[in-house]
């Protein structure tokens, strides 16, 4: 036979060969391989895709004899160059298969790469990638591939394909122990910075707020760090993440390392913002944390003097609730909206700048005139267990499916084990479980096509802010969360007779929506097993027992040391006091104000937090008295302790958070308790600890409320809220 002829029989053997091969039959495709290596003994190519046509067959044995049979009796290196063209082959039909997404093949045949070459970084990754793509990643690959050794010593890498596994394995098991080890290890490969910061960074957002564990977004965020050590970006979430983990002397220490390297008036402010943040949760540090005010009100003032329209998104978001500690530290609602305002008026301006396409698609939405039932969308982080999450859950269940579909948009869905969070999931209608992106969320809601949106979360949040802005819905208002945000997309702030005084409209630039008693009810609360006993505290059976439950932003040490006067006055008193916030310094700011006051350290007890929030609920029992915080009163904190029947001492101020309290005492029908003055804070507070008859009037008349209030009459109140939503959309059928 001549060459010319072996020549057009391999030719068309191979030809063959990949058509068997192309339609799925491997039998007659190794036939014809079988025939080749015949023919060409010496052409180790035929070897190669013999053995791969047995192994896709399933006959692993016989591939791998074939394999070895065409490396038999060669040199070192020529068996070194055999393996690489036999890897590649294989590879090849891997990378196909994957294509097809036949995974389970793709995997099958990068384990027989691992097997002729264990230390092949490459396929290992290939491996991790296509256990996720199956759904068989358990995190444990990491360490038995022994791939992180592999990274720590190879110097030849896929970059691009190391950091797809990364951010793959970072989506699918972010907690396990050996991803954060995994993560580091690709530090050596990295020389471009951006690429790996954009994957870590935004799976720490998730780890920390997502999943609840900061610590470990601590770790993630520190790696970026490592690369980009005086990025901003970097540390302003690194400082949040250490304020999540309670850790805030840490927080504030980053926070302000980000204001020394902050250059523009805007990332000052949010430096400051962050500053202020940690300074507030830990009381004792309150005189800096009023300076660090004054100068963030200054920066806020330049800013909106400028009025910039040229500011990136996410300068946008991180400005929508610089101005969020406001209320807690003075009670000038004028003074305070008018800032706030003009704030979000300039955050609104440049919404319109970069994302105008967006908000005139949005705008020009055609409205169907027919007798549709409404689309009523809520719009929250907090539809879990949060004081926003246990209050509007009322309003929800008694929500009149026919004559309304209700729509849940949950922003950065808890991936936890939370039961409230899963409760809402079955109420909605339909559910969106959205990440941390406003355009997504936003689309969704205008996609949706919702009549109303309801803001549950104001400028607590920056991503709600944002959607807002957008205005995905034709009508937008707020409720619950907190104070109206001011954005001009917002159409309503939803209030009562007493939440606001009747002057407000003055400064609020949303129509203020009253309902006719009150902006919130509840049917009750859950109620567990008190855990608190006065013994195990150290506290006679017969002493007057005050309670303040609060977070460390709202305890100003004017009513603190109020607090601490209605102590000294009362024989036998002692104060309890729990709250999130810097445990130690929450500690020394109350023992200085007992020594200013001339109060015994020992009539301070200060507890832990619950449990849960029913067991929490069951130990507020213990208290004679509550006594609220000012000029942010309790809100939720307020409603528990009427629920369970125990008189409140409140100050009465002007703005929303300053008369929560009030109208919820208002709507309950007790009057006793109600301060108008910082005197007459002090003599209720006084007056109810010596005076048992009075508490026991109190008590009796909350324990009636339950039946004939508002305050616990949800259904009445669903009622008077869809009466609201009615009204709102013919006034803006009629306008339009």
């Amino acid at each position: 036979m001549t060459s010319v002829q072996i020549s057009t029989d391999i030719n068309s053997l191979e030809q063959q060969a990949q058509q068997y091969f192309i339609k799925g039959n491997y039998t007659q495709a190794a036939s014809c391989y079988e025939q080749a290596i015949e023919i060409e003994p010496e052409v180790k190519s035929h070897y190669w895709n013999l053995g791969l046509m047995l192994l896709l067959q399933g006959q692993e044995a016989e591939a791998q004899m074939t394999w070895l049979l065409g490396m038999e009796e060669g040199e070192v290196q020529q068996v070194e160059q055999w393996t690489a063209e036999l890897i590649k082959v294989l590879q090849t039909e891997a990378e196909r298969r994957e294509t097809l997404a036949e995974y389970s093949v793709a995997w099958a045949i990068r384990q027989h790469i691992r097997e002729i070459s264990p230390q092949y970084v490459n396929n290992l990754l290939y491996l991790i990638e296509l256990s996720i793509k199956q759904e068989t990643f358990t995190g444990d690959e990491l360490t038995s591939l022994e791939l992180i050794e592999l990274i720590q010593s190879e110097e030849i890498i896929d970059i691009e394909l190391l950091l797809q596994v990364l951010e793959s394995i970072l989506n699918e098991d972010p907690l396990h122990p050996s991803v954060l080890e995994f993560a580091e290890a690709c530090l050596v490969h990295i020389s471009q910075p951006q690429p790996f910061i954009n994957i870590v960074l935004p799976a720490a957002v998730k780890i920390a707020h997502s999943m609840r564990q900061p610590q470990v977004a601590i770790l993630m965020t520190e790696l970026c760090l490592r690369l980009e050590p005086e990025r901003i970006e970097i540390l302003r979430h690194l400082a949040a993440f250490y304020f999540k983990d309670n850790n805030y002397s840490r927080g504030i220490e980053v926070a302000k390392l980000c204001y020394s390297l902050s250059k523009t008036v805007s990332d000052k402010l949010f430096a400051k913002h962050l500053i202020q943040r940690g300074l507030m949760e830990a009381p004792a540090y309150w005189n800096e944390a009023c300076v660090v005010f004054r100068e963030q009100e200054s920066l806020l003032i330049s800013l909106i003097e400028e009025q910039p329209t040229n500011l990136e998104s996410f300068t946008v978001l991180w400005l929508f609730n610089t101005n969020y500690y406001a209320a807690y530290l003075r009670d000038d609602p004028e003074q305070n909206r008018q800032i706030q305002n003009h704030l979000v008026q300039v955050c609104q301006l440049n919404v319109q700048e970069y994302a105008q396409e967006k908000v005139q698609r949005y705008g020009s939405r055609q409205l169907s005139r027919g007798t549709k039932q409404l689309k009523i969308g809520y719009l929250s982080h907090c539809l879990s267990r949060h004081s926003v999450g246990w209050l509007a859950r009322w309003l929800i269940q008694h929500h009149n499916r026919e004559k309304f579909d209700i729509y849940g948009y949950f922003i950065n869905y808890k991936q936890v084990d939370d039961p409230l969070q899963e409760w809402y999931v079955q109420q909605f209608t339909e559910v969106y479980k959205g990440g941390i992106y406003s355009d997504d969320i936003a689309e969704k809601i205008y996609e949706d096509e919702i009549d109303i949106l309801i803001d549950l979360d104001s400028i607590t949040l920056d991503i709600t802010c944002e959607i807002m802005a957008f205005k995905p819905a034709p009508v937008q208002a707020t409720w619950l969360g907190w104070d109206a945000s001011g954005i001009p997309t917002v159409d309503y702030f939803i209030a009562d007779p007493y939440v606001l005084p009747e002057s407000a409209q003055e400064y609020y630039t949303e129509k203020i929506w009253r309902l006719p008693q009150t902006y919130i009810a509840v049917d009750g609360f859950e109620v567990g097993i008190p855990t608190l006993r006065r013994d195990s505290l150290d506290i006679p059976s017969d002493a007057v027992v005050y309670l303040s439950a609060q977070r460390g932003f709202k305890r100003h040490p004017d009513t603190a040391r109020l607090q601490m006067r209605i102590i000294k006055e009362v024989p036998n008193s002692y104060f309890l006091i729990k709250g999130i916030a810097d445990t130690e310094a929450v500690q020394k700011f109350f023992m200085e104000l007992a020594e200013e006051e001339g109060v015994e350290f020992s009539r301070l007890r200060f507890l832990p937090l619950d449990i849960s929030e029913s067991v929490h609920r069951a130990n507020l029992a213990i208290a004679d008295i509550v006594l609220d915080t000012y000029p942010y009163n309790g809100a939720t904190t307020t409603l528990e302790t009427l629920w369970m029947g125990i008189p409140l001492v409140t100050r009465v101020g002007k703005q929303f958070a300053a008369r929560n309290s009030y109208t919820m005492m208002m709507n309950v029908g007790v009057t006793e308790g109600l301060a108008w003055t910082d005197e007459e804070y002090v003599n209720w507070g006084v007056r109810l600890g010596k005076d048992e008859a009075l508490r026991q009037q109190i008590a009796w008349k909350l324990r009636l409320s339950k039946q004939t209030a508002p305050l616990w009459n949800a259904k009445q109140f669903t009622l008077e809220m869809e009466k609201a939503y009615e009204q709102m959309w013919q006034k803006y059928i009629g306008n339009s």
